[in-house]
Parts: C-alpha cells; sequence; structure tokens
C-alpha cells in the first residue's frame, strides 16, 4: 500500500488559519477529489472538525486519543499506525494522509509520495507543514496555475517521491 501526503502549503509552509484554509483554490479542491475517491483519508480530528462533513466516496479514518470520539460514518483510531493498519486491511492501494499539522508530522518520514501544492502567497497562518528536505524527496511531475477566477492564488502542483522508492 503507497502512503502519501496531500496537501497545500504557503510560500512559509503554512497551512491553516484558525482550523480553515487561508485560501480558495477551486483547481486544487477538484484535484484532492480526483486524487482521494475510493480510498482511505488519514486526518486528525481538528481537521474533521473543520471539514464538518464526511466526504462522499473516502473512508474517513480519524486519529484521536479521545476515547469517546466517535463521529458517525467515520472509523476512529488512537495512532497513526492504527490507521494505516485498518487501510491496509480493508485492501486500500494508497492511503491519504490530509492533516493536519501533527498528523503531517508523525507522517512525513515515513510517506512514500507527497501531493503537494504549493500557494504563491505568504498566509497568515497559525498552523505549519513540516520543513520538506529536498535530499530525499524526488519531484516526479510539476504543473503551474495562474490566479483566476475560480483560484485566489497561483499555484504549483507538485508530486514528490522519497528517493528511496524511486530507484
Amino acid at each position: 500500500m503507497i502512503v502519501s501526503i496531500l496537501v497545500a502549503i504557503d510560500e512559509q509552509n503554512g497551512i491553516g488559519f484558525q482550523n480553515r484554509l487561508p485560501w480558495h483554490l477551486s483547481t486544487d479542491l477538484k484535484r484532492f477529489k480526483t486524487l482521494t475517491m475510493g480510498h482511505h483519508l488519514l486526518l486528525g480530528r481538528k481537521t474533521y472538525e473543520s471539514i464538518r462533513r464526511n466526504l462522499p466516496g473516502r473512508i474517513m479514518v480519524v486519529v484521536t486519543h479521545k476515547r469517546d470520539y466517535q463521529p458517525e460514518g467515520c472509523f476512529v483510531v488512537n495512532s497513526m499506525q492504527a490507521g494505516l493498519d485498518l487501510a491496509e486491511l480493508r485492501g486500500d492501494s494508497e492511503v491519504f494522509v490530509i492533516g493536519g499539522g501533527q498528523i503531517f508530522a508523525q507522517a512525513i518520514d515515513f510517506v512514500d509520495r507527497i501531493y503537494l501544492t504549493l500557494v504563491h502567497t505568504q498566509a497568515n497562518c497559525d498552523v505549519f507543514f513540516p520543513k520538506i528536505d529536498d535530499q530525499r524527496w524526488l519531484e516526479t511531475d510539476v504543473s503551474h496555475h495562474e490566479a483566476d477566477a475560480h483560484n485566489d492564488f497561483p499555484f504549483t502542483f507538485k508530486t514528490l517521491v522519497r528517493k528511496s522508492q524511486s530507484g
């Protein structure tokens, strides 16, 4: 099973402000849906609560230490490893770690792939993505997109593959 991170960051590695995305990028949301449809999404409780709903066609796996937390229609686990084990046991070919900051920090050292959206702005963020060590990752795909009526800022899609996995 491939373990991937799917994240949008600003130029300072910011990913959110007050439990919300600090931008609207319609093209990024469409990419998110296309990549994750039919797969397990591994996310923290705060990220789940910021989404405020289950995403259709995806299996939501919420990582939390709150023992009595049980949102309807989700799996709840108490560790990242338990979430990965669940997705693998259920036969998923790729699981997507989608946030937030603490979950990304736990996952960055062992994921196989990062689907990165670099938003070309410096948003006022209070949650950040861990620094990406360029020595460990190979860029396999890059595409730039300009801001328009549906996308607040210009942005670049990048796919990064862990070098030890690529060759």
